[in-house]
């Protein structure tokens, strides 16, 4: 179980594949918002340390809308109380707001200093 976290956490820092469809756009737009994985992009590296802040705010943002989605989806599913498993789903999702949180703090701290 612990190794399927570590092959997750490898999938979601590494870079883009090239020749990818995915603009970097379309990866904020997505919620990515990991400096280590926005940096596999070209485009990247021709944007000023403020420029990539607001592309990783932006992500934040877009990346908590899409969890608070997921959570609201699950809290209204018909039957909540006969599925046990939703509420796992929940907790998971809560792991991940969770985290969130904390990497918008570091991210601010690291982006506040030049």
């Amino acid at each position: 179980m612990e190794e399927d976290s570590d092959i997750e956490k490898q999938k979601l820092s590494s870079p883009p594949p090239s020749g990818g469809n995915i603009t970097l756009q379309k990866a904020i737009d997505l919620g990515e918002y990991n400096p280590e994985f926005l940096s596999g992009f070209a485009e990247w590296h021709t944007l000023s340390r403020f420029s990539q802040f607001q592309f990783i705010r932006k992500a934040l943002d877009n990346r908590r809308r899409h969890l608070l989605t997921q959570w609201a989806e699950i809290s209204n599913s018909l039957d909540f109380s006969k599925k046990p498993y939703l509420a796992e789903a929940m907790k998971n999702i809560k792991k991940q707001l969770d985290k969130l949180e904390e990497d918008r703090e570091k991210l601010y701290v690291e982006y506040s200093t030049a």
